[in-house]
């Protein structure tokens, strides 16, 4: 099983990122996958989670309105839509699989002038 984050970047306040997670070792349509972030000196929070078939999404208040989680289960990926973004989303964001715990290395999102 490997989750692989890629996308992340230095944005400045008010852009937009896109960041990807490619899923492989199991069957990927079949579950609810998560993206997580931990911003410098915090502990990791849940961004964002959406079912198996993807009809279904969640989001934290801080992100909500912003932030999009889609996925594509054709291509085992899933993706994080992040716009409007703001300082305070500078952080390290995961991709997770609930069901066996397991986590990508993280991609790192800096938003700074």
């Amino acid at each position: 099983v490997q989750l692989v984050e890629s996308g992340g970047g230095l944005v400045q306040p008010g852009g937009s990122l896109r960041l990807s997670c490619a899923a492989s070792g199991f069957t990927f349509s079949s579950y609810v996958m998560n993206w997580y972030r931990q911003g410098p000196g915090k502990e990791r929070e849940l961004v964002a989670s959406i079912t198996g078939a993807g009809y279904a999404t969640n989001y934290a208040d801080s992100v909500k309105g912003r932030f999009t989680i889609s996925r594509d289960n054709a291509k085992n990926m899933v993706y994080l839509q992040m716009n409007s973004l703001k300082p305070e989303d500078t952080a390290v964001y995961y991709c997770n699989w609930p069901y066996m715990n397991t986590w990508g290395k993280g991609t790192l999102v800096t938003v700074s002038s």
